[in-house]
């Protein structure tokens, strides 16, 4: 196994640091009518982390944000780590409950979080959850309205003392590679989300290959629509961008029509996201108005993105670098395509390892599997996780002692070394004996010249087992459902052909991008029934 290169810097907080001395004056924040340099970015991190200190969080104690990407996400993420603390993101799409869950099993001290987001207050949805959390002592309220049980952004940061100032640079001295930073849950699609366990080492090691693998420098200006509280927006997005010196633009929420118009005004470099991003830049109505000139780098992930999609980005859109890639939160990026991959490549494959990856495809004895036949993907590198929270036994049944991690990942290799997604293992299905992988026939529905989107679940059959159901966004003139079914019975296996086939608007997204497959699971299986 060949190592990438090592992070020039010993912790997130030092490497923040550093920054603040490399790109005193350049543009680190741009949010609305904030701009921040980097110089200026580093106060406000240290003062967020002195005051931590006044309010007694130690080293090692975890900090919770339950708030949209914005300067304050930002602010508190890099503040936190001045104090030595560890970071719990929480997802924005969570409701109190599941929010609380997080928090209890984390066991947050502190918590950044807004009370007016999309028409929810979270912390009313976390006052009315009814889960006690004893750990947690205090609620800053970043955005939004005042609130009786939660301090305010300004008046907290006031909090910073001399002395506290004093402490934070002594902590950040002390942190090392080795020292936890972050507590990422697990998407939680298919159960109660785990926590992930990352140190300073590897989660710098996540960003700094992003910057390798983009180019990503002080020139750049990273339009952020991926979300922070995911591995994507938060380790690709705000510290590699820290790395690099790149101006870092968050956005709350996907409005394309702002997206394009401060892309257009702020001459943006970088816009990575979900295929569903590029989907709807291509199709916005007026796209023709906005220059976009400046776009560089297109960065995406999926087992099904259409070869189309790519073909379109590269044709219509300016972007000189288009690259797809496969990682987890639990490993970080572990594959992407090349710069010089064609189309096709980068829309059917994840591409290669990354430095200091190692990539095995395993078949159900845990034997290689021979190239172009599917199996579980397994991964070893240095990114890779060092167990789940409170949890040996999960973490057990999936890192082995020599490093290898079982992503849960079907795929296959082809004899380039390549990786082709074929789905979740537990979102194969088998059909009279035979098993199906959602991913290979959305793929196959993707090249019919009236869908646009398609998702592909299994569901009971009384003869068969378990038959799949397909939900397909359609582009006009849209296809009935029985024209679909004729088209993939022409094309497909029968055993993969879905035996129901329903329209929809939209498919239904996690804030990451991710079909919720279990809630089409559950939709399909009602309608099987009926």
């Amino acid at each position: 196994m060949t190592d990438g290169p090592e992070p020039a810097w010993p912790s997130i907080a030092a490497m923040t640091a550093l920054a603040a001395e490399r790109f005193p004056d350049r543009t680190a924040v741009v949010d609305g009518d904030a701009r921040l340099s980097y110089a200026e970015l580093y106060e406000e991190a240290r003062r967020f982390g002195a005051a931590l200190v006044a309010d007694g969080v130690g080293p090692g104690d975890r900090v919770g944000v339950w708030a949209p990407n914005s300067r304050e996400w930002i602010v508190a993420l890099l503040g936190l780590y001045q104090a030595g603390a560890v970071l719990v993101p929480v997802n924005t799409r969570f409701k109190g409950r599941e929010a609380a869950g997080v928090l209890s099993r984390t066991r947050v001290r502190v918590l950044v979080t807004v009370t007016d987001f999309l028409g929810g207050d979270y912390l009313e949805m976390l006052d009315g959850a009814g889960v006690a959390l004893p750990d947690l002592r205090t609620v800053v309220i970043a955005l939004g309205r005042p609130s009786g049980t939660g301090v305010p952004w300004a008046a907290f940061l006031e909090r910073a003392t001399t002395d506290g100032l004093a402490e934070v640079d002594r902590r950040r001295v002390a942190l090392g590679p080795d020292d936890l930073s972050d507590v990422l849950s697990t998407s939680g699609t298919t159960g109660t989300p785990k926590g992930v366990l990352m140190t300073h080492g590897r989660t710098m090691r996540v960003a700094t290959d992003w910057v390798a693998m983009t180019g990503l420098s002080e020139d750049d200006r990273y339009v952020m629509v991926n979300p922070y509280f995911h591995m994507f927006g938060f380790k690709a997005g705000i510290l590699a961008s820290v790395a690099a010196g790149a101006a870092m633009y968050p956005q709350a929420v996907l409005d394309v029509g702002a997206l394009l118009a401060l892309a257009a005004e702020e001459r943006a470099t970088v816009l990575p996201g979900a295929p569903t991003l590029y989907h709807a830049i291509l199709e916005a109505p007026g796209r023709d108005r906005y220059d976009l000139s400046s776009l560089r780098v297109a960065v995406t992930g999926a087992a099904d993105i259409p070869v189309e999609l790519i073909r379109r980005i590269r044709d219509e859109l300016p972007f000189s670098l288009v690259i797809a890639g496969y990682g987890l939160t639990e490993a970080g990026t572990a594959t992407s395509t090349a710069p010089d991959d064609d189309p096709e490549t980068v829309a059917t494959t994840v591409g290669r390892a990354r430095p200091g990856f190692e990539i095995a495809v395993v078949d159900g004895t845990g034997e290689r599997a021979a190239p172009g036949e599917v199996g579980e993907i397994l991964l070893r590198g240095p990114t890779v996780m060092a167990g789940y929270l409170d949890d040996p036994e999960a973490t057990a049944e999936v890192l082995s002692a020599d490093g290898w991690l079982r992503t849960g990942d079907l795929g296959r290799l082809d004899e380039r070394g390549r990786l082709r997604i074929a789905g979740r293992s537990k979102d194969m299905f088998i059909v009279g004996g035979f098993n199906a992988y959602p991913a290979e026939i959305e793929a196959m529905l993707l090249e019919h010249p009236g869908v646009r989107e398609a998702a592909v679940v299994g569901v009971p059959h009384e003869r068969l087992g378990e038959v799949g159901a397909a939900f397909v966004v359609p582009r006009p003139p849209a296809p009935s459902p029985d024209e679909v079914i004729a088209w993939c019975r022409e094309r497909m296996a029968n055993y993969k052909v879905p035996r129901l086939v329903e329209l929809v608007d939209e498919l239904p997204l996690t804030a990451s991008g991710k079909v919720l497959k279990a809630a089409l699971r559950e939709r399909a299986a009602a309608r099987a029934a009926t």
